[in-house]
């Protein structure tokens, strides 16, 4: 016999895993539900017996997935002058950025301007504040 508590058999305890696992077309659809307007993010992630920062993360998750799976592109943009000519030549104009806000989603585009300049502007952006802003930068 051995020491105090030492036994010469072994004994393991095989434990069930308990980690449920969430096909990526539950994930999207749960996460469509919660995305909804007005939505209650909490009670979604209750209603489907999930806590409510797995549902934050699976959101953000497709967020930065969306973000990323959209392609850039490109458009030809001239503005034409009048006050001010200068040398001609389009100003091209560039989606750099995608992002999407509280408020429902504001894209960002960058605007190259004939002297080199760049200039990044939300597509929300009053027109002739931005043709003044174009015309100041462009001296």
């Amino acid at each position: 016999m051995g020491m105090s508590g030492d036994k010469s058999s072994r004994e393991f305890s095989i434990v069930a895993e308990t980690r449920r696992r969430w096909s990526e077309a539950e994930k999207a659809a749960i996460v469509a539900e919660a995305s909804g307007p007005c939505t209650n993010v909490s009670a979604v992630a209750r209603r489907h017996g999930i806590k409510p920062p797995l549902l934050f993360r699976w959101m953000k998750e497709r967020a930065v997935a969306l973000a990323h799976a959209k392609p850039t592109s490109f458009m030809p943009v001239v503005v034409s002058q009048m006050t001010n000519p200068g040398p001609p030549g389009p100003v091209t104009c560039e989606p750099v950025a995608r992002s999407v806000d509280s408020s429902g989603g504001c894209e960002t585009i960058e605007i190259s301007l004939r002297n080199g300049r760049r200039l990044r502007v939300g597509v929300d952006m009053d027109g002739q504040a931005l043709k003044r802003i174009i015309d100041l930068l462009e001296v």
